[in-house]
């Protein structure tokens, strides 16, 4: 049995990875990551750059891109559940401004590979939580971008129903729609 089932999501690079978890009477241990065997099911990923965030219930963060250095997103959730979002940004794809969002917690040890030319964000569902993602290309804070969480165009179907408030950086509340932003790749 190999470490790790990969999931398609119906964007084309965009993908959901399920660990193999080896649990007992000690608690469980899982790789999060090996490159011959994500290289060996046809995804070759060169990580340059690990972040980690940790937020309180109804943070919602993005989305966001970056404009001329695209970052490729492994995504998990080590401590409490989010619902994380990647938005096709490219142009010349049959998914140009779609959008596929999953649950990942701590519980179901989910990861969610969001490709470049991707937007990202995240809500958070627990009452806390720890997010960490491994990027494909440095961080150029002169190069974010962003469109507006809750843009109609793209249309995210957000789990807000037990979320009392979004709560926003100020940044987050300034981005431009989908057709405002004008960004494609």
């Amino acid at each position: 049995m190999g470490k790790f089932e990969f999931i398609e999501t119906g964007i084309e690079g965009m993908f959901i990875v399920e660990p193999t978890v080896f649990e007992d009477n000690r608690g469980f241990f899982m790789e999060t990551f090996n490159e011959r065997d994500f290289k060996d099911a046809g995804y070759d990923l060169k990580f340059v750059q690990d972040n980690q965030s940790k937020s309180t219930r109804g943070v919602l963060r993005g989305l966001h891109f970056q404009i001329k250095y695209p970052q490729g997103k492994l995504v998990r959730v080590t401590k409490g559940k989010v619902f994380d979002v990647g938005v096709d940004l490219r142009l010349d794809s049959d998914t140009y401004g779609k959008w596929f969002g999953a649950v990942l917690s701590d519980e179901n040890k989910r990861q969610l590979y969001i490709p470049p030319k991707f937007a990202h964000g995240f809500v958070v569902l627990s009452d806390e939580a720890e997010f960490l993602y491994k990027c494909t290309e440095f961080y150029h804070g002169e190069d974010e971008g962003g469109i507006i969480w809750n843009d109609e165009d793209i249309g995210v179907e957000w789990p807000l129903d037990d979320i009392d408030e979004v709560i926003l950086s100020e940044k987050d509340k300034l981005w431009p729609t989908f057709k405002e932003s004008q960004i494609s790749y």
